[in-house]
C-alpha cells in the first residue's frame, strides 16, 4: 500500500534576503515522503515549496490540504502548484529507488554542469557592488540583478559602474524588477536602463495588467520576460490566452509556482510553438527542490543559462551532492544526501 506523509522545515537565510516586495530571514517549506508499506525502507522525497506572499497556494488551510493529499496519495492531486511539484518529485524518486533521481540525466550522473546566472540580491549600493564583485571573481559571466528596492538613480549608477569595466561581450546582465515599475513610468525607465546593454528584464510591472504589459512588450528597448505573470493558471487555454494577449519575448519558469513539472512542460510547449524564449529558475527551495528542478532542466537541452539557486542561501540547507564550480551547478556522484530526522504528519 502506498503511504505519504509531510513535514514542515524552516530554512534560515545566511543574510537578509530583500526584494522589492519583502525582506526575509527565514522561509518555511514542506517535505513530502512517499513509500510502499511492502518495502518501507525505500522512500521518495519531494519538496512542496510554498512561497508565502507570492504563490497562489498561500491559503490558510494549506497544511490541511497537504494532509488530505497525503491521506489519499493515489487520488488526483489538488490544483496547487507546490503540492503537485512535491508529489511529482516524491513519486519519481520512489520509482527510481529513493536515490533522489527524479529525471535521470547526464547532470545527475555527474557528467555535465548547468550554467547559471549569478543572482545579486537587493541591498544598498555598497552591498550590491560587493556582491557583484564576488560573483565576477567566482567566474560568473551572467549576472541577474534584482532592482526596484533602492533609488532608481542608484541602480543606474551600479549598472554604469559594471559597464565601465565589463563590455556586453564579457558580461551579460539580466534584471528582475519584481513588478516594481508602474505602467506610467515603465517605458521611461526601460529606455534609461537600455543604455547599459541589458539582456532582458523580468516582470517590469505587476502581473495581471495584460493590456499594459502588451504595450510594454511591443515598445520596450529591452526584451521582456514574464515571471509572476505565470502564477495561478489551471488549464491550457488560459495559459495560451495569456501568452497570446501579451506576446512576451521570454517566459521564466518556476515549477514550484507555475504548476509543477507537468504544467511547466506545457508552458514550454506553448512558448516554443509561439517562438517565445524561456529558461527556468528556482524559487528559494531547499536542495531537495533545487535537485529536482536541475534534473528537469538538464533533460530539456535548453542552451540558455538558467536561474537556478546555488544551494548556498541557507545555514541549514539539506546536505547534498549539489555543488558549484565557477558558474556551473554540478552533482557529485560520490557525495551523499543527508535527510535530517523530521517529525512526519499525515
Amino acid at each position: 500500500m502506498i503511504k505519504a506523509c509531510w513535514s514542515r522545515y524552516t530554512l534560515d537565510f545566511r543574510f537578509l534576503a530583500k526584494t522589492s516586495r519583502e525582506e526575509m530571514r527565514a522561509k518555511d517549506t514542506y517535505f513530502v515522503k512517499i513509500f510502499d508499506t511492502d518495502n518501507p525502507t525505500i522512500e521518495g522525497v519531494g519538496e512542496c515549496g510554498l512561497f508565502k506572499g507570492l504563490s497562489a497556494d498561500d491559503v490558510a488551510d494549506y497544511e490541511y490540504i497537504l494532509s488530505e493529499a497525503c491521506r489519499h496519495p493515489l487520488d488526483p492531486l489538488p490544483e496547487m502548484s507546490s503540492i503537485r511539484m512535491g508529489f511529482e518529485t516524491a513519486f519519481a524518486d520512489l520509482r527510481n529507488g529513493g536515490k533522489k533521481i527524479v529525471f535521470p540525466s547526464d547532470w545527475q550522473n555527474g557528467k555535465t554542469g548547468i550554467e547559471i546566472n549569478g543572482l545579486i540580491w537587493m541591498g544598498d549600493k555598497a552591498t550590491m557592488l560587493s556582491r557583484i564583485q564576488e560573483k565576477i571573481e567566482r567566474g560568473f559571466k551572467i549576472l541577474k540583478l534584482k532592482i526596484g528596492g533602492i533609488d532608481f538613480g542608484e541602480e543606474l549608477s551600479i549598472l554604469k559602474l559594471i559597464r565601465d569595466t565589463y563590455s556586453p561581450e564579457d558580461l551579460e546582465i539580466r534584471l528582475d524588477a519584481n513588478g516594481s515599475f508602474t505602467p506610467e513610468n515603465a517605458l521611461q525607465r526601460l529606455d534609461r536602463l537600455s543604455q547599459y546593454y541589458i539582456h532582458s528584464i523580468e516582470q517590469p510591472i505587476h502581473a495581471g495588467l495584460r493590456k499594459q504589459m502588451l504595450s510594454i512588450c511591443r515598445q520596450s528597448p529591452i526584451p521582456i520576460a514574464l515571471d509572476e505573470e505565470l502564477i495561478g493558471y489551471r488549464n491550457d487555454s488560459e495559459m495560451e490566452s495569456m501568452l497570446d494577449d501579451i506576446k512576451p519575448q521570454y517566459i521564466i519558469l518556476k515549477p514550484t509556482l507555475c504548476g509543477g513539472f507537468e504544467r511547466s512542460d506545457k508552458w514550454i510547449e506553448l512558448a516554443e510553438r509561439k517562438n517565445i524564449g524561456w529558461w527556468a529558475t528556482s524559487a528559494l527551495e531547499s536542495n531537495i527542490g533545487l535537485n529536482a528542478i536541475a534534473q528537469w532542466i538538464s533533460s530539456k537541452n535548453n542552451p540558455l543559462a538558467q536561474g537556478l539557486g546555488t544551494g548556498e542561501l541557507y545555514h541549514n540547507n539539506i546536505p547534498s551532492p549539489i555543488y558549484m564550480s565557477g558558474d556551473t551547478l554540478n552533482y557529485d556522484i560520490n557525495s551523499r544526501w543527508e535527510i535530517p530526522e523530521l517529525p512526519w504528519h499525515q
